[in-house]
Formats: structure tokens, C-alpha cells, sequence
């Protein structure tokens, strides 16, 4: 047996500890049950296991350290169950091929092990509505698919595309619940259409570190619900594939970067319950968001929420404009240079027309003799009668 697909039924009970004579198997999916009790270790017997997929039922406990030896798998969800303890570090160190991971509703706890970045083939990271915390790890650089551009040629849809034709092998299709924009889908084959990274909903802790900006192949990045803060880093803007980012419910400060405008594809934004200051910034995808995607930030302003940013208020006493030490300097030189060009100006002036033009020399002359000859008189007339006053 290859594949065996008992999804969607009403299977209760614990799974059975007996998996070693089927090793053959490469596709197991057991999800939508009523399954409980821990993972059993024989599932580690199953080496060519491509798919595991035990979503929403009941399963307890932590996943077994044997899976370590399901080194062929691509798809591990475990999603939507009672599974608890840290997440195991194993995973990324054995189980290298994965392109899916989603451990997303469980009760997983503590930081993320750095050994997770060794996951260079991961397309779909999901561990959201866990108890993580820590910051997000600063190895995201080594997620190498997701570091490439990716060209998608029609919308992302979940819709399923199963088809009667090729062998049984190819009848199994591989079955995702992702949040996407906003709501649960449930996508078939994800890893020929999405990269995604979720984390929302967790204790998380610090800033977005930078490298994040590399991932320029995601197309949904979901930080929401956590303790993030800092500022918003504008490598973000390089992410040009993104078409749902969602950093609600954080603690991010400072202004929106400028460079989100390059993110054209972008669907859904929503930086809404943050401590996000200055304006909403301009730009082709931006206009068309509304005032839901910034609610809770009480001092963004912008034409997005329909307030006013303090440099677009005109004030009906605008202020005197002060003048600095060097625009003082600058003034007073200019005043003297005018006043020495006026007295050079008016003396010339005056000057030159008496030692040119007689009429008006002579005029001039007589003019001070006679104010010679009246002072000469005025004083005379005093030294008089100053010596009259004396002598009686």
C-alpha cells in the first residue's frame, strides 16, 4: 500500500502502534476525525512517508522523536490538535525536504529552534495560535525557495483541480487550511501556488528582524497577535509578491515605510491596533485601502482615514520667522555695506557739485562767510556784555 486516505470520517479511538508493516507507504491522511491519544512511535518505521496529515482531531501529547526518520517527507500537518511541549528541533535538522509545515491550533510553547531555518526547501510555515515567544529568528535567510521569485500565472484560489487521469499516485492531492486574507481556506496542492509564513497569534517578542527582506518570494506574511514592536522595517517594500500582509495587534511604533508603496500586488494590508505615528504614506495600492487597515493608531493621519496631518492645517497667526546667528550676521553686513554706499553717494553728490559748478561754489562761500561774520558778531556782543556785568 502507497496511499491511505481515511479523511473525513467519524474514526475514533487511538491510532494504532503497528505502522512497521507498512512501510511501503508514501501518502497518509487522516485528518477530520475524532482520532486521540499521542502520535505512536512505529509512524517513525514509515521512511517513505511523503504526507503526513493528521489535521483536526484529538491527538495529545508530543510529536514522537521517531518521525525523525521520515526524512522523505515534504508534507507535515499536524495541525489543530491537543499537541504541546516546544517545537521538536528535529524537524529541521532531518526532515530537510519539507515544503509544508503546519503545527497551527496546538499548544506548542518557548522559542523557535534555530534549527528550523534549515528548512531550505519550505514553501508554507505555520505556527500560528500556539504559545511561542522569543523573537522571530533572524535565519529566515535560509528559507532559499522562498528567497525566489515566483511567477503566478493565474489568481490563487482554493478550489480543488483533481483530475481521473495518470495513475492512483496521482489522484492524491495535498490539502492545506491556511488563512488567507483575512478568513480559513482550505487549499489543494498550496506548494504550486503559495509561499506563506504565519506566526500570528502567539507571545512573540522584539523587532522584525531585517532579513525578512529577502523573502521576496512570499506572497502572505501574518505577524498579527503578538507582542512585536519597534519599528515597522522598510526591507519590508522589497517583498514585491505579497499580496496579504497582515501586522495588526502589535506594538510597532514610528511611521509607515515609504517603500511599501512597491508592493503593487498587495490585496490586504492591515496595520490596524499598533502605536503607528506620522502620515499614511502615497502610493498606487495604498489609496485603496480604507480606514480599517489603520484603525487603532491614534496618531496616523492621512487622506486613507480622512484626518488631517499637522503640516496640512493652516493657522490663522502664522509665526514670525526667527532669524539665526547666521542670517543675523548676514543682515547686519548688508546694512553696513548700504550705509557706507550712501554717504559715499551723498558726499560725492554734494561734493563734486560745488567743486565743479561755480554758480554754486560761490553760493556756497558766501553763505559761510556769512555765518562766520554772525557768529563773530554774537560772540562779541556777549564778551561784551559779560564785561559790562563785571565792572558794575
Amino acid at each position: 500500500m502507497r496511499m491511505l486516505d481515511l479523511s473525513n470520517n467519524i474514526i475514533t479511538g487511538h491510532l494504532p502502534n503497528c505502522w512497521e508493516h507498512l512501510n511501503s507507504l508514501e501518502f497518509l491522511d487522516l485528518r477530520n476525525n475524532k482520532l486521540s491519544g499521542k502520535i505512536p512511535p512505529s509512524m517513525g518505521t514509515l521512511v517513505n512517508l511523503q504526507a503526513l496529515v493528521l489535521r483536526n482531531n484529538n491527538i495529545i501529547g508530543e510529536p514522537p522523536f521517531s518521525l525523525k526518520n521520515c526524512t522523505s517527507l515534504t508534507i507535515l500537518d499536524m495541525s489543530e490538535n491537543l499537541l504541546f511541549g516546544p517545537i521538536p528541533s528535529w524537524i529541521g535538522e532531518n526532515l530537510q525536504q519539507l515544503k509544508i509545515l503546519s503545527l497551527r491550533v496546538n499548544g506548542f510553547f518557548g522559542r523557535v529552534p534555530s534549527l528550523l531555518c534549515h528548512l531550505s526547501e519550505i514553501q508554507v510555515l505555520d505556527l500560528s495560535r500556539n504559545k511561542l515567544s522569543g523573537g522571530i529568528p533572524t535565519c529566515l535567510s535560509n528559507f532559499t525557495v522562498m528567497k525566489q521569485r515566483r511567477v503566478i500565472t493565474r489568481q490563487i484560489k482554493p478550489v480543488r483541480k483533481i483530475t481521473t487521469s495518470g495513475s492512483y499516485l496521482d489522484l492524491y492531492e495535498s490539502n492545506l487550511l491556511l488563512m488567507w486574507k483575512g478568513q480559513d481556506h482550505e487549499f489543494f496542492n498550496p506548494e504550486n501556488l503559495l509561499t506563506s509564513i504565519d506566526i500570528s497569534s502567539n507571545h512573540f517578542t522584539a523587532e522584525i528582524p531585517k532579513v525578512i527582506g529577502c523573502l521576496i518570494g512570499l506572497v502572505s506574511l501574518n505577524l498579527s497577535g503578538n507582542n512585536l514592536n519597534g519599528k515597522i522595517p522598510s526591507e519590508i517594500g522589497n517583498l514585491s509578491s505579497l499580496e496579504f500582509l497582515d501586522l495588526s495587534r502589535n506594538l510597532f511604533n514610528g511611521k509607515i515605510p515609504s517603500t511599501f508603496y512597491k508592493i503593487d500586488r498587495l490585496g490586504v494590508l492591515d496595520l490596524s491596533n499598533n502605536e503607528l505615528s506620522g502620515r499614511i504614506p502615497f502610493g498606487r495600492q495604498l489609496q485603496t485601502f480604507d480606514a480599517s487597515s489603520f484603525e487603532g493608531n491614534a496618531n496616523l493621519c492621512g487622506q486613507q482615514i480622512n484626518k488631517s496631518c499637522p503640516r496640512d492645517m493652516k493657522t490663522e497667526n502664522p509665526q514670525v520667522p526667527t532669524i539665526d546667528a547666521d542670517e543675523n550676521s548676514i543682515f547686519y553686513g548688508a546694512l553696513y555695506i548700504s550705509l557706507g554706499l550712501g554717504f559715499f553717494t551723498g558726499f560725492w553728490t554734494l561734493s563734486g557739485s560745488l567743486l565743479l559748478w561755480q554758480p554754486w561754489r560761490i553760493a556756497y562761500l558766501r553763505f559761510l562767510n556769512k555765518v562766520r561774520d554772525y557768529i563773530i558778531v554774537v560772540v562779541e556782543v556777549n564778551i561784551t556784555k559779560w564785561r559790562m556785568w563785571l565792572e558794575g
